[in-house]
């Protein structure tokens, strides 16, 4: 579910199956949009057929090790592959997260984003490139704008697939850190999810990223899966 859920609200640019792959065209989108994915099992040779389909996209060879693929994982390593973003995944139901107190005025939705949610993004990294992704995410969908001290502060933008919403490029600047606004978007992000009939919100987060993983828990969110990337160090 996690993962369909993230090709659903996270689309990369096209996706096709090659051989036992599936070969995502990120289009500069980042990691999530340009991993290949295994179908099934997976022998030496096929490696290399995902890795000059990959090449052809103008891509680096870049592998989504998901639960299960244990075999695969191994398989890269020998090759030289090694571990990029450990990710965790998280998950709650959106009653839970929607009947936390939600201060007023802190979180406004807008769709499309407004051009200051753009450039919040950006002085995070989150280009139009990632912006490209959000468009093209099938609705239901929005975006947040978040304030702090009546300032614009920071935003998110969630998408629904089926019974459940996802958020992401949850972007906070820094000088607005610490002020709670991460809480706030992502009760606010509930509160529309539960609106348009989902059951559940998820969300991913790298593991390294500490704070980020110490909020969701303290939301009541709780770890529901997990995966890390394989890259070539020349790739790097």
């Amino acid at each position: 579910m996690i993962f369909d859920l993230l090709d659903a609200t996270w689309p990369a640019a096209a996706v096709r199956r090659v051989g036992p792959w599936l070969v995502r065209d990120g289009q500069g989108g980042g990691s999530r949009v340009s991993a290949a994915t295994a179908l099934g099992p997976v022998r030496p040779a096929d490696i290399v057929i995902a890795e000059q389909a990959m090449l052809a996209l103008g891509q680096s060879p870049l592998f989504m090790i998901r639960d299960g693929d244990a075999a695969l994982d191994e398989r890269l390593a020998r090759a030289g592959y090694v571990i990029k973003d450990p990710v965790l995944a998280y998950a709650a139901p959106v009653t839970l997260l929607a009947a936390q107190d939600l201060p007023p005025k802190t979180a406004f939705q807008a769709w499309p984003p407004l051009a200051i949610q753009t450039e919040i993004w950006a002085e995070g990294g989150i280009g139009p490139e990632r912006l490209a992704i959000m468009h093209r995410a099938p609705q239901p969908k929005v975006s947040f704008l978040g304030r702090v001290q009546d300032r614009p502060a920071g935003c998110a933008f969630v998408g629904m697939a089926g019974q459940a919403a996802m958020l992401h490029a949850l972007e906070i600047l820094p000088m607005f850190r610490r002020h709670g606004l991460g809480r706030h978007l992502l009760i606010a992000a509930a509160r529309w999810a539960q609106a348009q009939g989902a059951q559940n919100l998820l969300l991913v987060v790298a593991r390294a990223n500490l704070a980020a993983n110490a909020l969701y828990a303290s939301l009541g969110m709780g770890i529901v899966g997990q995966y890390h990337y394989r890259i070539h160090p020349a790739a790097k």
